[in-house]
C-alpha cells in the first residue's frame, strides 16, 4: 500500500516520470499495442448500434465493439445511445405527436416500426434499431466481442439486474463468454451493482474519477475509461498502479479517437485500449494487423 500511496501522490502532483518508475505494468506505449474498440460498431461506416454497424465491423476484422442499452415502455431492452429517438430514427414523422421521444416512452413493437437507418444514408433505409437478445445472437453470429454500456441507468430501476439475466439467456456468461465481456456504465452505482450481481463479470467505469477515489472504485471496476480529452500519461500511470476486483491491473479505455495522431498519442500515453468510430484508422496507425 505505501507504493500505492506515493504512486497516488505523484499523481495529484502531475510527476509522470514518478508514476512511471512505480509502474512496471504501465506500458506507455512500450510493449504490446491498445485494444482498438469499434464505437457503436462500425459508426463511421454504418447507422450507429445497428446490425449492419456490427456487420461492418466484422467485415474490417474489428473483433471489440462496443453498444448502448436502454429499456423501452414495456420493458425490452433494446440497443441505443440517447434516451431520446429523435436523433437516429424517423420517429417524428411515424409517431409527430409525441414529443420529445424517449426511449422509455414507446413499447417495442413501436419502436421495431421505426427506420433507424435512412438518418445516416438512404442505402440503411429500413434499418431497424435491434433489441438487446437480437444483438447478442448477432454478435455471437460474427464471433466478436462486446463493451456493454448501461445507459442512463437512473432512468430504468433494475436495468442491471434484467441485462445480465439476459446475457445469461443467450450463454454469455459462462467461462468462454465472459472472456468476450465487458459492462461499462457513466454510473459507479451501477458498476458496482452489477459487480455484486455477477463478481465474474468485467466491469468498467467510464470517466475519470480523481486519484484518490480510485482505490474505492478498484473494488467493483476493472478498468477506468475517460475521454481522450481528459487523457495524460500522468493519469493513465496512476490507474496502472491499482489492481481490480479479479486481482489485475486496472486498464485504461480511452475514448473516442477517429485520428491517427490521436490515437498514437493514446498509445504512447500507455492506454490499454482505443474506442473509435473508425477502426480501421486506428488499427493502421497502431500498426495493428
Amino acid at each position: 500500500m505505501h507504493a500505492r500511496v506515493v504512486a497516488t501522490a505523484a499523481a495529484v502532483l502531475g510527476i509522470a516520470t514518478v508514476l512511471l518508475i512505480t509502474t512496471p505494468d504501465a506500458r506507455a506505449g512500450g510493449s504490446g499495442e491498445p485494444t482498438v474498440v469499434g464505437h457503436r460498431g462500425a459508426a463511421a461506416y454504418a447507422p450507429e448500434n445497428t446490425l449492419p454497424s456490427i456487420d461492418k465491423a466484422a467485415t474490417l476484422g474489428i473483433t471489440w465493439v462496443e453498444n448502448d442499452v436502454q429499456r423501452t415502455k414495456d420493458g425490452e431492452l433494446v440497443v441505443i445511445h440517447d434516451d431520446s429517438l429523435k436523433r437516429t430514427t424517423d420517429v417524428e414523422q411515424v409517431f409527430p405527436g409525441r414529443a420529445p421521444w424517449k426511449v422509455k416512452d414507446f413499447t417495442a413493437a413501436e419502436i421495431a416500426r421505426l427506420d433507424a437507418g435512412s438518418w445516416y444514408s438512404p442505402a440503411y433505409a429500413g434499418t431497424r434499431v435491434p433489441t438487446l437478445a437480437q444483438y447478442m445472437r448477432r454478435i455471437e453470429h460474427n464471433h466478436e466481442k462486446l463493451l456493454l454500456e448501461i445507459k442512463n441507468p437512473e432512468l430504468y430501476p433494475g436495468i442491471e439486474q434484467q441485462t445480465l439475466k439476459l446475457l445469461g439467456n443467450e450463454g454469455w456468461l459462462d467461462g468462454s463468454h465472459l472472456e468476450r465481456l465487458i459492462v461499462q456504465s457513466f454510473s459507479a452505482d451501477s458498476i458496482r451493482t452489477v459487480h455484486e450481481l455477477k463478481p465474474a463479470v468485467t466491469t468498467a467505469l467510464l470517466g475519470s474519477p480523481k486519484v484518490e477515489q480510485l482505490y474505492q472504485d478498484a473494488r467493483f471496476a476493472d478498468l477506468i475509461n475517460p475521454s481522450y480529452g481528459s487523457l495524460s500519461r500522468g493519469y493513465v500511470a496512476a490507474v496502472h498502479t491499482f489492481k481490480g476486483p479479479h486481482g489485475r491491473k486496472l486498464e485504461v479505455f480511452a475514448w473516442t479517437v477517429d485520428d491517427a495522431a490521436g490515437a498514437r498519442t493514446a498509445a504512447e500515453y500507455g492506454v490499454d485500449g482505443i474506442i473509435t468510430n473508425k477502426a480501421d484508422v486506428v488499427r493502421a496507425a497502431l500498426g495493428s494487423h
